[in-house]
This record gives C-alpha cells, sequence and structure tokens, in this order.
C-alpha cells in the first residue's frame, strides 16, 4: 500500500504489525508526514502502556580506562578526553547514590560501570550495594556492567538485581565502523544470557554516528526480536577526542521520527530516551511521549551532563502522565 495508506492502517488499528519493507517506507517519509506517523505511534504507546511512565536513573560507578574501541565512548582507552577516571565506587558511595534517587522519584537505578566486564571481587561488592537497596528502597536495580557469564549473572540474580543493560549500540551492518575489539554476537549473546537467566532486560543503542535509515530500521528489528523488553535510545552527544568528535546532531524532527519508528517496529516494548535527548531535542523534548516513548532517563548521564530533575518531573507532569512501572 502507499505509504499514507500504511499511516491511516496504522492508526485505525493499533493491532497492525509493521513488515521490514513497510518500516523502511516509514523511514522514508517527509516531515509533511511527522504528525500522522507520531499519531500512530502515540496510539500504540497508550495501547500497551496507558498513560504511565518509568523513570531511571544511572550512577557512573567506574570511570575511564576501558579496553574497548568504540568510536563515540568519552571513556575509551583509545581516546584522549579528559574524562575522570576511577576504579568502582565504594559500597557506601553507590548506596548513597541509589538512595537519593529513590527519594528524588525515580523508579529504577543502573549501576553502570566502564571495561569489558567486572571481576567477582567487583561483582561482589555491586551484589552488597543491591542487597541494601532492595531492602530498603522501591527501586527495581539495572547493571550494566558489560560483559556476562552464567555464573557472575545469577549471583547478580541472587543479590535482588531485577534488570541488566547491554546495548547493541548499532546495527549489525553498521558495527564495525563503530567498534573493532569485540564483535556484535558477544552483544547479543550477553543480552540472551541476562534474559535466559531471568533479568528483565534492556538493551537499545545510539543513533546519529552516521549510520543511515535502513540501518535504523535494522537496529530496531534485531531489537524486537530480542528477548530485552525495553530499549533505551540515546542520540550522539560529539565528544571531543573520540572519532565521532564531528558528528553533526541528529535533527531534532528526524530525532522524533526515530523515536516513532522504534515505537511502530516494537509496539511491545517499553522505550525509554536517554543520552542526547537534551541537545539534540531541545524545544521538542516534551514531544517524546508523543511520539512513542515511556520511559525517561533522569539526572546526568556517564560523562556528560542531564537536565535537572525538577525539570524533567514537570514535564511529564505537564504532559499528563503519571509515574510508576506497568
Amino acid at each position: 500500500m502507499q505509504t499514507h495508506e500504511l499511516i491511516r492502517t496504522l492508526i485505525s488499528d493499533p493491532s497492525y504489525h509493521v513488515s521490514e519493507s513497510e518500516a523502511l517506507a516509514l523511514a522514508g517519509v517527509g516531515n509533511e508526514m511527522l504528525l500522522p506517523l507520531l499519531e500512530a505511534a502515540l496510539i500504540r504507546r497508550r495501547e500497551r502502556q496507558g498513560d504511565t511512565v518509568f523513570l531511571c536513573s544511572i550512577v557512573n560507578a567506574k570511570s575511564g580506562k576501558c579496553s574497548q574501541d568504540c568510536a563515540f565512548c568519552a571513556q575509551s582507552a583509545s581516546h584522549e578526553t579528559g574524562v575522570d577516571i576511577y576504579p568502582l565506587m565504594d559500597e557506601e558511595t553507590l548506596y548513597q547514590r541509589g538512595l537519593a534517587m529513590a527519594q528524588a522519584g525515580a523508579t529504577r537505578f543502573g549501576i553502570v560501570t566502564s571495561g569489558h566486564s567486572l571481576n567477582d571481587a567487583e561483582i561482589d561488592r555491586v551484589c552488597r550495594v543491591v542487597e541494601r537497596l532492595r531492602s530498603e528502597t522501591h527501586l527495581t536495580i539495572c547493571g550494566s556492567l558489560g560483559m556476562l557469564d552464567a555464573k557472575r549473572g545469577a549471583r547478580l540474580l541472587s543479590s535482588g538485581m531485577g534488570r541488566y543493560h547491554h546495548n547493541l549500540e548499532t546495527a549489525r551492518s553498521h558495527f564495525d565502523a563503530i567498534c573493532t575489539t569485540h564483535t556484535y554476537d558477544e552483544d547479543i549473546e550477553t543480552v540472551q544470557l541476562a534474559a535466559d537467566l531471568g533479568f528483565g532486560v534492556c538493551s537499545g543503542g545510539i543513533l546519529g554516528m552516521g549510520e543511515s535509515w535502513a540501518q535504523r530500521v535494522e537496529l530496531a528489528l534485531t531489537l524486537k526480536g530480542l528477548n530485552a523488553d525495553t530499549i533505551p535510545m540515546n542520540f550522539l552527544t560529539p565528544v571531543a577526542g573520540t572519532r565521532m568528535a564531528d558528528r553533526p546532531l541528529v535533527p531534532a524532527l528526524d530525532a522524533l521520527k526515530c523515536i516513532a519508528l522504534f515505537r511502530i517496529i516494537a509496539p511491545e516494548k517499553r522505550i525509554t530516551l536517554c543520552g542526547g535527548r537534551e541537545v539534540t531535542l531541545r524545544d521538542f523534548q516534551s514531544w517524546l511521549f508523543s511520539a512513542g516513548a515511556d520511559g525517561l532517563m533522569v539526572g546526568n548521564y556517564l560523562t556528560t551532563a542531564g537536565r535537572s530533575l525538577e525539570d524533567d518531573l514537570k514535564m511529564v507532569a505537564d504532559a499528563g502522565l503519571t509515574i510508576g512501572e506497568v
């Protein structure tokens, strides 16, 4: 069918699932069709999540000197960015960071570390923090701790960690331009292992790294097929000293189209807007919910600052949305 007819079908039938060719056609629409596309995405968000959104937060628990050469990353040892470098935070500091975010209204708290993976002693420290936070707060605790094996994954799960986060970053066909120190299949194996162990799983990527619209669709379709229930969407914030330092920002309306595409392609997933949303969406930031997102990362990111929590909470309230988990 013609693209405008497809969008009308998506609006009238919330159960309609697009094929790959239809998703590619939607990726090609111009800004004159953006509002109907957003309407189709919004209908799907409301159909599955109602007017409830979740708020997640993270702590950069171990920073810098990462052995991986990801082109975008300020923490890669391959780049000279002036980023703070420190080992895994002590238990009390991590606990207090989580407690502060729980008191601020976050529903998920992610412990994020640089590097390929953690050793056993580091895993044990993370587990002690998770046990304390789970016993004293309402938070769902998420780990983003690099590659995972079954033994360490089971230890984290038994401590009360409910979710594991591991991004694919980009489409398979674009991955070699982004990272050469591990394979795409290794990332997928970690995602699948986490799901098999019983974690809720977050897996997404970063848009604006030179990928085509077809590769954005490819990534969305790959994520749709994984056992991950949440897709974190990031937009590249170029960092001086990285190989992506000179990349332009994704245009704001293109970013909204990306969110809508991911929602339409993977309507059963939860979609979180994370790093880069402030500088990319600018005055359109409050439109992210209308584009299909139902989650928001609040507070600061790994090496870049987010906006004030008060502003994000007001944006959620102004949109008539309720904070919580479904």
